[in-house]
């Protein structure tokens, strides 16, 4: 007889080869030809709401691995809200207008972009934008993400153009738009004025020079050691953008620096005294004497000279000078810096900035005009030093900003521009009491927002291109005024909606005033402004254009998810024009991310060639490897990847995938309705591993809570390959295969396997949700043709509240289990040592001392089925073997013979038993009444 046919050996069609790639798509196609997410969200409309708002990528080129990883964070915290009990819509966004698109559209259409109209541009704009969302919207659902898909938001729709219109009116009409000329990043290659959110830092080289401004008034009275001196007098200044100094108006000096006349040969120098010994070594000056030091306040009002203009330059005075490095005199061009026109508008200096759009010299520069920045920095430096003011230069590497589109550096320049006041009507204040309200996951996200809204200047929102919504301000063709409306603001707003942003350039200016309308001046012919709005006004009004506009949202949003990048982006810009017309904050809780870098945590480059594609990723590992990946990454820092990293994750996820093979196997014959067992059913191993689930299950559920993925990562690895695959299911094997098929022992068990099993998918739906949902279908008998209602995602998480915590059963196999492991080692060394082939082979011996001894009392049976043995006896004495003493529990000696008996053919024990049936003499007397009752 084959007794291999009697045995209750595993059986499932759940293949341990996951074939991730071909899979799937599969259940990809299925779940959008099923219509799951809109099923979902039927079935969940009357559960309280959870809003996660979507941060719009922007629609111009392939995803990355970043954004890859963000969509796959937001759905797996909506997947795992859904099955904690909320309604949980998701509505994708997509970022349409800017600088980027309209910048790869002008390639595309060469010599064309001079000629056509600007309609024709945005049209070309329009489609560009349109076939990369519906490449990404492609890549994100490979993903997995489940979502509104077919009804995004998306910037450029004529409804989102309309809000963005009726937000900008809103600040204009409560007199939070200004217009004004103070400077502002600039970009001469992309010629437009950019946000802080566009402006990237980098490493660059500039010079670094050290100039005189010789004194143009008496300085006797201040500074009387100076007084009857022949020697020419000069204010020392440091700066690496010489280019700047034909806009110079002022020296500014720290009213608290104490400052020193130098004399050096001819000549006297004025510095800050802190400075003087630094500079000097830098400049390769020993001969050099300190007549006096004096305070600088005396000097406010003065006059010196410019070093190569005929002007003065104001001395004033700010308390922004430092003495970190440089003189401690500072070069001030108020149409330069924002300190310096800060300090223009104190002093009534004139805002010079003798630039146009493409970086060129005007007029006013002089005998610079015509000459393009930085490049004239050479002539400028040469001439200062044939004039004899150019005390030193020399190169310096630093922190430099540079434009987030063409990566050139930008510069600071005065021009007349748009602003959203932080000042006026509070903006400042009321943003800062705002950020204190919202809960900042990680914590530090609070101060990093609430320091740059304290030093941020006001919002330059003029943008100097097409592609866009236009700042829809009309003026008065006679005297400037703005127009301030509500009316006309309505009429804007109406044609918006019915014609898009394209509207602003359809018609002319009296298509948007109603009859009747005029200037405070009489006239009534109004002119259009030209300029658009910043794309980060765009988005950053999502929450009127989205979250209050779709009845299945609502405003504010429980969460915004992005980068750590967006606290001066998305989550700044969403900030101010929420509290800037609704006085609160868009949104109850922000979570940010880390950057996705390499391996070795730089940043991810095409000149690297350290880019990792997300899609190759899929083809050789299946997406389900990436959501692992992003869920055992610890988010808040910034997060590595690289083919090794993913192949370390896709050995876990085979270790999770056959410990759900492994349970589902085992469960084939199982039928929770008619074979379950009651809980005084359970053996003292059972009960123990419900306990280790039921932890598993609240721990779980509370990462879940608190976004901490990377834990539920862990506890899932620990709880499959420990607790289930190296302790329960091990110890379990011999009664899953070898008892009766009905014995209550092994239904016991399996009862609890299905259990665990059943809440495990549960826990794991969020994250591995193909896999999840494959094994579901195993579980429960379904297939493609079963509604899809019944998927696990329209399963709760489990719940465990029948599975008390007994302190007692923890404390008492704890101990168990420390002794398994003190067992385990001797077996391993008896293996080592050709002892004893497998542990079946072993019979183990124990001699305990004290406490250790009545514990052990009246469990051999219990330990020898923990520890996989055929015998395990306790011996009074330690005589009959070579015992060896335990190392970590006191009063234990182990020792490890082979087993007694005989080897039974069907479960491999060795029993003194195996013989002594004559129907069955090969069988041990437990798997001969198990193989009799099965023949009838």
């Amino acid at each position: 007889m084959d007794y291999r046919d009697t045995l209750n050996l595993p059986k499932t069609k759940f293949n341990m080869k996951a074939s991730l790639s071909q899979k799937e798509p599969q259940y990809l196609e299925r779940w959008d030809r099923e219509r799951l997410y809109e099923k979902l969200q039927q079935a969940a409309a009357d559960r309280p709401l959870f809003i996660l708002h979507d941060g719009p990528p922007y629609a111009n080129g392939n995803i990355h691995l970043g954004t890859a990883f963000n969509k796959v964070l937001k759905d797996i915290i909506l997947k795992s809200r859904r099955m904690a009990g909320f309604n949980a819509p998701y509505v994708p966004g997509w970022d349409c207008h800017g600088l980027p698109i309209e910048h790869n559209v002008d390639k595309e259409l060469g010599e064309r972009k001079e000629v056509i109209s600007t309609l024709e541009k945005r049209a070309a704009c329009r489609k560009y934008a349109e076939q990369w969302i519906a490449a990404q919207k492609g890549q994100f659902r490979r993903l997995g993400v489940l979502g509104d898909w077919d009804n995004p938001y998306l910037t450029m729709s004529y409804g989102y153009e309309a809000a963005i219109a009726r937000e900008f009116n809103r600040f204009l009409l409560n007199g939070g738009v200004i217009r004004s000329k103070k400077p502002v990043y600039w970009c001469s290659s992309c010629r437009t004025a950019l946000a802080e959110a566009e402006v990237e830092y980098y490493n660059h080289s500039s010079p670094s020079i050290y100039v005189k401004f010789p004194f143009a008034d008496d300085f006797s009275g201040i500074i009387p050691e100076l007084a009857g001196q022949e020697r020419k007098v000069s204010v020392l200044i440091w700066t690496t953008t010489p280019w700047t100094l034909p806009a110079n108006m002022a020296v500014a000096f720290h009213p608290d620096f104490v400052y020193a006349a130098v004399a050096v040969r001819d000549e006297i120098w004025i510095l800050a005294k802190e400075l003087v010994e630094k500079c000097f070594t830098e400049f390769g000056i020993t001969d050099y004497s300190v007549l006096c030091t004096f305070s600088a306040k005396g000097l406010e009002g003065k006059k010196c000279r410019h070093p190569f203009f005929e002007r003065d330059s104001l001395i004033v005075l700010a308390d922004y000078v430092t003495a970190d490095s440089g003189t401690g005199c500072v070069h001030t061009a108020p149409g330069h810096g924002t300190d310096d026109y800060l300090t223009g508008l104190r002093y009534g200096l004139e805002v010079l900035s003798p630039l146009d759009d493409a970086g060129q010299y005007t007029a006013d520069a002089g005998k610079y005009a015509s000459r393009r920045i930085p490049m004239v920095n050479r002539e400028i430096n040469d001439d200062m030093a044939a004039a004899g003011v150019l005390v030193k230069e020399s190169e310096i590497d630093h922190s430099y900003p540079h434009c987030w589109r063409c990566k050139k550096p930008v510069i600071y320049r005065a021009t007349k521009q748009w602003f959203i006041s932080m000042e006026q009507n509070g903006l400042r204040e009321k943003a800062l009491a705002a950020i204190k309200k919202v809960q900042w996951t990680p914590a530090w996200g609070e101060q990093r927002i609430q320091g740059m809204v304290e030093g941020r200047p006001d919002w330059c929102l003029s943008r100097q291109r097409s592609w866009g919504v236009p700042l829809t301000v009309l003026t008065c063709a006679s005297c400037g005024e703005i127009l301030k409306d509500a009316a006309v603001c309505a009429k804007i707003e109406e044609l918006f909606e019915q014609e898009g942003a394209d509207a602003w350039f359809q018609h002319e200016a009296a298509d948007f005033v109603p009859a009747g309308t005029q200037c405070a001046c009489g006239c009534a012919k109004f002119e259009k402004e030209h300029d658009i709005l910043d794309v980060w006004f765009d988005s950053g009004v999502s929450h009127a254009a989205v979250l209050e506009a779709r009845p299945e949202l609502r405003s504010p949003a429980d969460l915004y998810l992005e980068g750590s990048d967006q606290h001066r982006g998305w989550f700044q810009s969403s900030l101010l024009t929420s509290v800037g017309t609704r006085e609160c904050a868009p949104f109850k809780g922000v979570l940010t991310h880390g950057f996705v870098v390499d391996g070795k945590g730089k940043k991810m480059s095409k000149s690297l060639g350290n880019v990792i594609l997300p899609q190759e990723m899929i083809d050789k590992f299946g997406a389900e490897i990436l959501r692992l990946w992003v869920a055992c990454e610890d988010y808040r820092d910034d997060v590595k990847v690289s083919e090794e990293i993913l192949r370390h994750v896709a050995d876990a996820y085979r270790k999770i995938r056959n410990t759900v093979r492994f349970l589902l196997s085992n469960l084939s014959d199982f039928d929770p309705a008619k074979d379950s067992v009651g809980p005084e059913q359970l053996r003292e191993l059972d009960r123990w591993a419900l306990a280790r689930y039921a932890e598993l299950v609240r721990r779980t559920e509370k990462a879940y809570e608190s976004y901490e993925f990377h834990s539920i990562y862990h506890n899932l690895i620990n709880f499959c390959g420990i607790t289930i695959s190296s302790l329960y299911a091990d110890i379990l094997k011999d009664r899953l295969y070898c008892s009766g098929t009905n014995a209550p022992g092994r239904r016991a068990a399996q009862t609890v396997l299905h259990r665990i099993l059943d809440g495990l998918l549960r826990l794991m739906a969020p994250i591995l949700s193909v896999t999840a949902a494959e094994a579901w279908e195993h579980l429960h008998g379904l297939d493609e043709n079963s509604p899809i209602e019944q998927s696990v995602f329209f399963a709760a998480f489990p719940k465990v509240d029948d599975i008390t915590t007994d302190a007692e059963l923890d404390t008492r196999w704890n101990r168990l289990l420390a002794l398994r492991g003190e067992i385990t080692k001797v077996l391993e060394g008896a293996r080592r040592d050709k002892v004893i082939g497998l542990s079946l082979d072993a019979e183990v011996l124990l001699v305990a001392e004290g406490e250790l001894a009545g514990f052990l009392s009246g469990k051999e049976e219990l330990l020898r089925e923990l520890c996989i043995v055929s015998s395990l006896k306790i011996a009074s004495t330690a005589d009959e073997a070579a015992f060896t003493a335990s190392e970590e529990i006191a009063g234990l000696k182990i020792a490890v013979r082979p087993a007694p008996g005989g080897k039974c053919e069907r479960c491999w024990m060795i029993s003194s038993s195996v013989g002594q049936d004559s129907e069955h003499p090969s069988l041990c007397s437990r798997c001969a009444v198990v193989v009799r009752n099965l023949a009838g």
